[in-house]
């Protein structure tokens, strides 16, 4: 039986994979759950699953979980960055699952590869903001990083078995989110509510925000490159708005290989859980017949900027990455909160990377410095523009 330690169980992933896990019961166990301040969905998790031990993100959200369970005599209740470490390295569980949302699921990854804890990583900003520095530590470990996205689980699915030499070229799809077929002036006025209706695919609000603006299909472009050893100039993007066809990649022989699906996210977790064998899905079948046309189109990047501006910060290196995803997160939680317009995101963005003097081959400490660097001077982008 696999024991399971989960970080960000109340988001979108965590809750896909625990529908999983509980309707396998011969084959999983939960051991640790993570969460921030959903404590109402926590409670019943916990209830339900009956994990050895659970993180929250505060102090008062773990008085607030103490209180509202009657079997916390049973259950371990910790909280802040340290908690999460330490789910990230509980002794029993064989996998964790990183699927919290942010750079704030960096370290507890991290600690998870330093435990030697194999994992499914749903946290994409993990190898953006460190790829190199995560990479090598699971070499070293001997940890095996097993990719969740439905994106890089396809090309990690097309490349089993198979030498990374022969690989010429990886082809991410996108569905192109609710704006695909807006003008770039329309764009300028679209409300928070209309970028969280994604086509095809429910997630957390900040990744929807990131699909609306191709920013996602950036970081994952980035995080390609470190899951797969591969220059970013090697890595395109399609628009494919049936999200049939998860991704592709290209041999150096010119045969192109695809992974395809219905646009559910408990394919890939159930792969990344039981890699390398496969379950017993009770999902419905793809139906090509139905679907009738796959079509394939180039992003606008002029149109959708956040896609270029992550294509330069992936050549540039360094820490540039990590400027660029820290920008992107303040950015998008102050679109959120309607202070600022959807065309204000590339923008802010931009000006943060223009004025970051990125660092070669950086250091864990750097990163972090760049990151909290980044987070500050877009606040004060953002500030100049409300004011």
């Amino acid at each position: 039986m696999k024991k399971i330690a989960i970080l960000g169980s109340t988001g979108s992933i965590g809750c896909n994979a625990l529908d999983i896990v509980k309707k396998n019961p011969e084959r999983f166990q939960v051991v640790a759950l993570a969460a921030g301040r959903n404590i109402d969905l926590l409670r019943e998790q916990i209830i339900k699953f009956r994990p050895k031990i659970v993180a929250v993100g505060t102090k008062e959200s773990a008085q607030k979980l103490h209180e509202a369970l009657k079997v916390k005599d049973k259950i371990k209740i910790i909280y802040g960055e340290n908690g999460l470490k330490e789910i990230a390295s509980f002794p029993s569980a064989n996998i964790v699952i990183s699927s919290m949302s942010g750079a704030a699921g960096l370290m507890p990854t991290l600690a998870a590869i330093e435990a030697g804890k194999d994992v499914a990583l749903a946290n994409k900003e993990t190898m953006v903001t460190a790829g190199e520095i995560v990479t090598k530590k699971a070499k070293k470990k001997g940890v095996n990083i097993i990719p969740v996205d439905s994106e890089h689980s396809a090309i990690f699915q097309c490349l089993e078995g198979r030498k990374y030499k022969n690989l010429r070229r990886i082809i991410l799809t996108a569905s192109g989110g609710p704006f695909l077929n807006f003008t770039k002036n329309k764009l300028k006025e679209v409300k928070p509510s209309q970028a969280l209706q994604h086509p095809k695919w429910k997630m957390g609000k900040k990744i929807t925000i990131d699909s609306a603006s191709l920013m996602n299909k950036g970081l994952e472009v980035i995080e390609a490159k470190w899951l797969f050893n591969m220059d970013i100039a090697d890595i395109d993007v399609l628009i494919h708005p049936q999200s049939i066809v998860h991704s592709m990649v290209e041999f150096i022989d010119g045969a192109v290989l695809a992974q395809m699906g219905i646009p559910d996210m408990r394919i890939p977790i159930a792969y990344a859980l039981t890699y390398p064998e496969r379950i017993i899905n009770d999902l419905p079948s793809l139906n090509l017949a139905e679907a009738q046309n796959l079509e394939f189109s180039k992003p606008d990047i002029n149109k959708f900027p956040c896609l270029g501006l992550a294509y330069r910060a992936g050549i540039c290196g360094g820490t540039a990455p990590a400027v660029l995803n820290a920008a992107n997160e303040i950015a998008v939680e102050a679109y959120l909160d309607e202070k600022i317009k959807f065309t204000d995101l590339s923008e802010i963005i931009e000006k943060v990377l223009n004025v970051h003097d990125s660092s070669v081959d950086p250091s864990l400490e750097e990163i972090l410095q760049a990151d909290q660097w980044a987070r500050m001077q877009t606040k004060k982008n953002i500030e100049r523009i409300i004011s």
